[in-house]
């Protein structure tokens, strides 16, 4: 029973943590939340045009 409710406890804190990341990661945009935005040549760094 204990047991349960610990792994019940650690499944929903890693999913609750891991939707907080993605959430936080989804605000800051596309190229800046990108791991590679260092080494990156995609044309995120570009002002837009028009």
């Amino acid at each position: 029973m204990i047991a349960s409710i610990i792994i019940g406890v650690a499944i929903f804190g890693y999913a609750a943590w891991a939707l907080v990341k993605f959430i936080n990661k989804s605000k800051k945009g596309k190229c800046a939340a990108c791991d590679l935005k260092n080494s990156c040549s995609s044309q995120c760094h570009l002002p837009p045009q028009g």
